[in-house]
Protein backbone atom coordinates (compact mmCIF):
# COMPACT_ATOMS: atom_id res chain seq x y z
CA UNK A 1 0.00 0.00 0.00
CA UNK A 2 1.59 3.58 -1.03
CA UNK A 3 1.63 5.45 2.53
CA UNK A 4 2.42 8.78 0.78
CA UNK A 5 0.80 12.19 0.98
CA UNK A 6 -2.39 13.07 -0.55
CA UNK A 7 -2.10 14.26 -4.14
CA UNK A 8 -4.51 17.54 -4.44
CA UNK A 9 -5.98 18.27 -7.57
CA UNK A 10 -8.51 21.60 -8.28
CA UNK A 11 -11.35 22.39 -10.71
CA UNK A 12 -12.99 25.72 -10.45
CA UNK A 13 -16.81 26.28 -12.54
CA UNK A 14 -19.20 29.09 -12.07
CA UNK A 15 -18.58 30.03 -7.73
CA UNK A 16 -17.83 26.35 -6.95
CA UNK A 17 -14.40 24.94 -5.94
CA UNK A 18 -13.87 20.83 -6.49
CA UNK A 19 -10.70 19.92 -4.35
CA UNK A 20 -9.83 15.74 -5.25
CA UNK A 21 -8.05 14.45 -2.45
CA UNK A 22 -6.11 11.14 -3.48
CA UNK A 23 -4.25 8.98 -1.47
CA UNK A 24 -3.75 10.55 2.85
CA UNK A 25 -4.66 13.47 3.33
CA UNK A 26 -2.25 14.89 6.17
CA UNK A 27 -0.74 17.64 7.81
CA UNK A 28 1.50 18.47 4.84
CA UNK A 29 -1.05 19.18 2.56
CA UNK A 30 -3.48 20.68 4.97
CA UNK A 31 -1.10 24.45 5.03
CA UNK A 32 -1.58 24.28 0.79
CA UNK A 33 -4.92 23.56 1.17
CA UNK A 34 -5.82 26.22 3.49
CA UNK A 35 -4.06 29.17 1.57
CA UNK A 36 -6.17 27.66 -1.50
CA UNK A 37 -9.71 27.66 0.36
CA UNK A 38 -8.88 31.07 1.87
CA UNK A 39 -7.40 32.97 -1.37
CA UNK A 40 -10.63 31.67 -3.27
CA UNK A 41 -13.22 32.29 -0.76
CA UNK A 42 -11.36 36.06 -0.72
CA UNK A 43 -12.07 36.30 -4.30
CA UNK A 44 -15.59 35.36 -3.90
CA UNK A 45 -15.69 31.81 -4.50
CA UNK A 46 -18.67 30.28 -1.76
CA UNK A 47 -18.75 26.86 -2.37
CA UNK A 48 -15.93 24.48 -1.73
CA UNK A 49 -16.44 20.71 -2.76
CA UNK A 50 -14.32 17.74 -1.47
CA UNK A 51 -13.89 14.80 -3.75
CA UNK A 52 -13.00 11.97 -1.39
CA UNK A 53 -13.60 8.95 -3.64
CA UNK A 54 -10.24 8.33 -3.74
CA UNK A 55 -9.15 9.61 -0.24
CA UNK A 56 -8.05 6.60 1.82
CA UNK A 57 -7.83 8.01 5.79
CA UNK A 58 -7.07 11.81 6.84
CA UNK A 59 -5.02 12.43 10.06
CA UNK A 60 -5.70 15.29 12.51
CA UNK A 61 -4.08 18.00 11.88
CA UNK A 62 -5.86 17.47 8.05
CA UNK A 63 -9.37 17.34 9.59
CA UNK A 64 -8.65 20.33 12.36
CA UNK A 65 -7.64 22.50 9.51
CA UNK A 66 -10.49 21.32 7.52
CA UNK A 67 -13.18 22.10 10.42
CA UNK A 68 -11.33 25.25 11.29
CA UNK A 69 -12.10 26.17 7.33
CA UNK A 70 -15.49 25.39 7.51
CA UNK A 71 -15.90 27.36 11.23
CA UNK A 72 -14.51 30.25 9.73
CA UNK A 73 -16.18 30.61 6.61
CA UNK A 74 -19.40 29.76 8.08
CA UNK A 75 -18.96 32.52 10.97
CA UNK A 76 -20.94 31.09 13.38
CA UNK A 77 -23.79 30.57 10.92
CA UNK A 78 -26.69 27.93 11.60
CA UNK A 79 -26.88 27.85 7.39
CA UNK A 80 -25.34 24.97 5.31
CA UNK A 81 -21.82 24.50 5.48
CA UNK A 82 -19.92 26.06 2.40
CA UNK A 83 -17.73 22.75 2.90
CA UNK A 84 -19.37 19.79 0.78
CA UNK A 85 -17.23 16.30 1.40
CA UNK A 86 -18.41 14.02 -1.28
CA UNK A 87 -18.44 10.38 -0.27
CA UNK A 88 -15.91 9.73 2.24
CA UNK A 89 -15.55 6.12 2.56
CA UNK A 90 -16.93 4.50 5.98
CA UNK A 91 -13.41 4.94 7.95
CA UNK A 92 -13.51 9.00 7.61
CA UNK A 93 -16.84 8.90 8.33
CA UNK A 94 -16.22 7.63 11.20
CA UNK A 95 -13.55 9.68 11.98
CA UNK A 96 -15.70 12.89 11.80
CA UNK A 97 -18.61 11.30 13.40
CA UNK A 98 -15.80 10.32 16.41
CA UNK A 99 -14.20 13.58 16.55
CA UNK A 100 -17.44 15.48 16.62
CA UNK A 101 -16.98 17.49 13.12
CA UNK A 102 -19.29 15.69 11.12
CA UNK A 103 -21.67 18.53 11.09
CA UNK A 104 -19.83 21.21 10.03
CA UNK A 105 -19.82 19.77 6.68
CA UNK A 106 -22.33 18.79 4.21
CA UNK A 107 -22.28 15.13 3.76
CA UNK A 108 -22.84 13.19 0.19
CA UNK A 109 -22.65 9.79 -0.31
CA UNK A 110 -23.02 9.60 -4.25
CA UNK A 111 -19.91 7.22 -5.86
CA UNK A 112 -20.39 9.31 -8.92
CA UNK A 113 -17.55 11.57 -9.64
CA UNK A 114 -18.05 15.67 -9.02
CA UNK A 115 -16.56 16.12 -12.23
CA UNK A 116 -13.31 15.22 -14.57
CA UNK A 117 -11.35 18.34 -14.88
CA UNK A 118 -9.39 18.39 -12.46
CA UNK A 119 -5.44 20.37 -12.43
CA UNK A 120 -2.83 19.33 -10.17
CA UNK A 121 -2.72 22.15 -7.21
CA UNK A 122 0.22 24.04 -7.73
CA UNK A 123 2.22 23.95 -4.00
CA UNK A 124 3.24 27.28 -2.48
CA UNK A 125 6.72 25.95 -1.69
CA UNK A 126 7.98 23.96 1.53
CA UNK A 127 6.76 25.14 4.44
CA UNK A 128 8.96 26.16 7.51
CA UNK A 129 9.19 24.05 10.92
CA UNK A 130 7.25 26.80 12.52
CA UNK A 131 4.67 27.02 9.90
CA UNK A 132 3.77 23.36 10.20
CA UNK A 133 4.25 23.05 14.17
CA UNK A 134 1.60 26.43 14.22
CA UNK A 135 -0.77 24.78 12.01
CA UNK A 136 -0.14 21.29 14.01
CA UNK A 137 -1.21 22.98 17.16
CA UNK A 138 -4.20 25.57 15.70
CA UNK A 139 -5.83 22.43 13.90
CA UNK A 140 -5.49 20.06 17.20
CA UNK A 141 -6.95 23.48 19.53
CA UNK A 142 -9.98 23.50 16.68
CA UNK A 143 -10.53 19.91 17.55
CA UNK A 144 -10.39 19.83 21.36
CA UNK A 145 -12.94 23.43 21.39
CA UNK A 146 -15.22 21.70 19.17
CA UNK A 147 -15.35 18.61 21.23
CA UNK A 148 -14.59 18.72 24.57
CA UNK A 149 -14.20 14.96 24.55
CA UNK A 150 -11.23 15.26 21.90
CA UNK A 151 -9.06 17.55 24.93
CA UNK A 152 -8.18 13.76 26.61
CA UNK A 153 -7.62 12.51 23.19
CA UNK A 154 -5.19 15.57 22.09
CA UNK A 155 -3.94 17.23 24.91
CA UNK A 156 -0.72 15.54 24.79
CA UNK A 157 0.12 16.29 20.83
CA UNK A 158 -0.77 19.77 21.38
CA UNK A 159 1.38 20.41 24.47
CA UNK A 160 3.67 18.52 22.17
CA UNK A 161 3.18 20.72 19.71
CA UNK A 162 3.34 24.15 21.61
CA UNK A 163 6.70 23.59 23.28
CA UNK A 164 7.84 22.21 19.95
CA UNK A 165 6.72 25.56 18.10
CA UNK A 166 7.96 27.75 21.66
CA UNK A 167 11.58 25.99 20.87
CA UNK A 168 11.65 26.56 17.31
CA UNK A 169 10.26 29.90 17.60
CA UNK A 170 13.16 30.51 20.44
CA UNK A 171 15.89 28.89 18.07
CA UNK A 172 14.71 31.12 15.25
CA UNK A 173 15.24 34.43 17.65
CA UNK A 174 18.66 33.77 18.33
CA UNK A 175 19.64 32.92 14.27
CA UNK A 176 18.76 36.45 14.07
CA UNK A 177 20.31 38.26 16.56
Amino acid sequence: MDNSCAKLLVAVFDRTVCVRINGRADFTSSMDLKKLITELWEHGYSHFVFDLCQCRTMDSTFLGVLSGISLQLSNGKDSQSPLELHHPNPRIAETLENLGVAHLFNITDSPAPVTDKYEPLAKAGAPTQIDLARTCLEAHKTLMCIKPENVQKFKDVAQFLAEDLKRLEIGQKKTVI
